[in-house]
C-alpha cells in the first residue's frame, strides 16, 4: 500500500525540536525564538538581560510552548556551556542552535585604522569567538541526535564597509567558518548561515544615527535597497525557521542572504 505523501509545508514544521537562540532578549533573536516555536520548537532564550528574556518567555508560552529564559554572556564559554546543559535537562535535548548573539557593542561605527587593540578585540569577541564557542558547544550535545546550527552573519561581510571595519571582519569570518564547520560535522549536524541586510533594530539606530523615521528614509535612498524598504526581524525569523527544518535537510555551509535584494 503506497504511504500518504507529506506534504511540503510540514517539511517546514519543528514539532518536537528544542533550540537554542542567543541574543533573544530583543530585536532579530526575539523575532526568532518567537518564530521557531510558532513552527513548534520549544526554545531556550539567551542574552544579559534576565528581564527582556523573561517577556519573551511569556510570548512563547502563549504560543504553547517551552520557553527557558537563561541570562547569558555569550562571550563566556563556561555560560555557554551551562546554557547548553540547563537546555538539555529542562527541555530533554538540543537540535538547534542559533548563534544570533552580535552587533557593535557600544553601538560606535569604526574604522580598522582608528580602532584601538581593546575595541577590536570586542567587536571580534562578540561576533566572532561567541560564534565559534557556541558551535563548538552546540555540536558535543548534539554528536549523536544530530541537529541544525545557525549563525548570524551580516550582509557587512561583503566588500568594503568603510566605518564599520571590525564589524565586517568578523562576520567575513563567521562565513568561512560556517563553511568549514559545515564539513566538519557532517552529516548528522547541519551548519548553515544567513546573512541580514538592514534591519532597524536598536543596535542598528545607535550605530547609524537613524533615531528619526526621516533618518531612516534618507538612509535607506543612500543605500539602495531594490526592494526599497527596510527589513523586518520577521524576515531574518523565517529564513531561521527555514534552515532549521527538514526543508534544509540537503543544505549545508551556505550563508542565505536575506538583504531585500542589495
Amino acid at each position: 500500500m503506497r504511504e500518504a505523501a507529506i506534504s511540503i509545508l510540514d517539511n517546514f514544521r519543528l514539532d518536537g525540536e528544542v533550540a537554542v537562540v542567543t541574543g533573544s532578549g530583543k530585536g532579530i533573536g526575539r523575532a526568532i525564538a518567537i518564530g521557531l516555536a510558532e513552527a513548534g520548537a520549544d526554545v531556550a532564550l539567551a542574552s544579559r538581560t534576565q528581564s527582556d528574556l523573561d517577556a519573551v518567555a511569556e510570548e512563547i508560552r502563549a504560543l504553547g510552548r517551552q520557553a527557558l529564559p537563561i541570562a547569558t554572556d555569550a562571550t563566556d564559554r563556561s555560560a555557554l556551556e551551562r546554557l547548553a546543559d540547563e537546555t538539555v535537562a529542562k527541555l530533554g535535548k538540543l537540535t538547534i542552535w542559533v548563534n544570533n548573539a552580535g552587533g557593535i557593542p557600544d553601538g560606535t561605527p569604526r574604522y580598522l585604522t582608528r580602532t584601538s587593540e581593546e575595541n577590536f578585540d570586542a567587536q571580534i569577541a562578540l561576533n566572532l569567538k561567541a560564534v565559534w564557542m557556541g558551535s563548538t558547544v552546540a555540536a558535543g550535545k548534539m554528536a549523536e541526535s544530530g541537529g541544525a546550527i545557525i549563525n548570524i552573519s551580516s550582509r557587512s561581510a561583503f566588500g568594503p564597509q568603510v566605518k564599520n571595519g571590525p564589524y565586517g571582519a568578523a562576520k567575513a569570518a563567521v562565513n568561512s567558518l560556517t563553511s568549514t564547520m559545515s564539513v566538519e560535522v557532517a552529516p548528522r549536524i547541519r551548519v548553515n548561515a544567513i546573512a541580514p541586510g538592514p534591519v532597524p533594530t536598536e543596535n542598528f539606530d545607535d550605530c547609524m544615527g537613524t533615531d528619526t523615521e526621516e533618518k531612516r528614509e534618507e538612509l535607506l535612498k543612500m543605500i539602495g535597497v531594490p526592494m526599497q524598504r527596510y527589513g523586518r526581524p520577521e524576515d531574518i525569523a523565517a529564513a531561521v525557521v527555514y534552515m532549521a527544518s527538514p526543508a534544509a535537510s540537503w543544505v549545508a555551509g551556505q550563508c542565505l542572504y536575506v538583504t531585500g535584494g542589495r
